[in-house]
């Protein structure tokens, strides 16, 4: 999401009566992040859940793959993740209490051709996410992935329509998921809902990986 896409959805909370703030960050540099944190916690005074949904792409088959795009991807994905629930959990440590959300990819458990960082990313932050669970339950932090599969969105809608047709056709439940699907999943982790919920990974993915 862009500066301008994220001060729009800034002005869509405050119309409904909420506070929010958009900060531009690169999630892969310990001092943004820092920052990032420490502007949260100024504007809103204590920090209860942390989504980490920042991402990129940089498709390739392997052979053809360079080293820099597969770094690239690696540094976003599981280096940004790890920052951010870093950062966080010094937070809520020290309130004994928090929710981290971690995005993950259905690619991380069946791999996508053209994408060994990406699934590669996708699949290290799973395990960075029951780790993060074990280490942070003493604290009462509950933290849980979430494994999309197929959403339509930007990046899907951008692949050629037989390619696109090809995954649905793979897909059980014959469509592809929408985002409201995976943001449901998010609010159920992030409630009290799923209070004992720690170290899953929760697939969103309309039954792809059975």
């Amino acid at each position: 999401m862009n500066l301008e896409a994220a001060e729009d959805v800034v002005k869509k909370i405050e119309s409904i009566g909420r506070k929010a703030i958009a900060i531009r960050v690169n999630v892969a540099d310990k001092s943004d992040v820092n920052q990032m944190f420490e502007m949260t916690i100024e504007a809103f005074g204590d920090l209860d859940i942390l989504v980490n949904n920042a991402g990129i792409t940089r498709d390739a088959m392997m052979h053809k793959m360079t080293e820099e795009h597969f770094d690239q991807v690696i540094q976003v994905h599981m280096k940004g993740t790890f920052l951010c629930m870093q950062a966080a959990a010094l937070y809520m440590r020290k309130r004994g209490k928090g929710k981290i959300v971690n995005i993950t990819s259905i690619s991380g458990k069946i791999g996508n051709m053209g994408q060994v960082n990406y699934a590669g990313a996708k699949a290290g932050i799973i395990a960075m996410t029951k780790v993060a669970a074990r280490e942070s339950a003493r604290y009462q932090i509950n933290v849980n992935a979430i494994q999309p599969g197929f959403i339509d969105s930007e990046m899907s809608r951008a692949m050629p329509e037989d390619v696109r047709q090809e995954r649905i056709m793979d897909i059980p439940l014959q469509r592809a998921g929408g985002q409201e699907d995976v943001a449901n999943a998010v609010i159920f982790l992030c409630s009290n809902y799923s209070s004992y919920i720690t170290g899953t990974v929760m697939e969103v993915a309309g039954g792809r990986s059975m």
